[in-house]
């Protein structure tokens, strides 16, 4: 008589949602780096605004990259990666550089980091449109910035300026929609979530967590 193999456990840690975190992180760097571009701040205020980059979106970031992943997020995660260490870039350049000139590594990056943000983007976006919709934006207004520092006009700066405001606004809402949907474990404002996203908030025990099997870091390789 074959014996049957032993049935597989695998154990689930509950964590809060890291969206909150990060978009905190998202609405302060952006505030901050719209006063720049807009010249609400002063050019010579240029290395405070790096160093603000340095101690708020880089750490606040970071962790919900971190916690994303821990969440099975991967999407989520990249983005929110790739957003702390660009804010970490940036704000290292802001205390580095001369103060008030344009920058062609700057600009590389920001227009690197753009286009792979949009990717993460559409990809968050399957199942968080609101959240993906946040990325894209950012993702714009990276690509704003990064041609203005490859010579492209003025206005192309403002521009960045004007949609970083918008990411704000946008960054502030999921703040307070994903933390009050967290504490009363529904939707209070509208999220949008759909697919999976949505089986996760509404959906039955078994939908929620079908097939976790098939995760990094439940499956034999990644």
């Amino acid at each position: 008589m074959i014996e049957e193999p032993p049935p597989t456990r695998i154990f689930l840690r509950p964590i809060g949602s890291p969206f909150p975190l990060g978009m905190s992180g998202l609405a302060v760097a952006s505030l901050v780096q719209s006063g720049l571009d807009l010249h609400w701040l002063g050019r010579q205020q240029t290395p405070a605004v790096g160093l603000i980059l340095l101690a708020v979106p880089f750490v606040l970031q970071s962790l919900a990259a971190v916690f994303s992943y821990l969440a099975r997020d991967g999407s989520a995660g990249s983005a929110l990666g790739l957003l702390a260490s660009t804010w970490l870039a940036v704000g290292l350049l802001h205390l580095a550089s001369p103060v008030g000139g344009r920058s062609g590594a700057l600009g590389l990056l920001l227009l690197a980091a753009g286009g792979t943000l949009a990717i993460s983007a559409s990809a968050v976006s399957v199942a968080k449109p609101l959240p993906g919709t946040v990325f894209m934006i950012e993702a714009v207004r990276f690509v704003l910035a990064g041609a203005y520092q490859l010579g492209a006009p003025t206005p192309w700066h403002q521009a960045a300026g004007i949609i970083g405001l918008a990411v704000v606004a946008l960054a502030g809402y999921c703040v307070l929609a994903f933390e009050l949907e967290g504490q009363r474990r529904q939707a209070l404002l509208p999220t949008l979530r759909r697919g999976r996203g949505r089986e996760a908030i509404v959906g039955t025990a078994s939908e929620a967590i079908d097939d976790v099997v098939h995760d990094a870091g439940v499956r034999q390789t990644t």
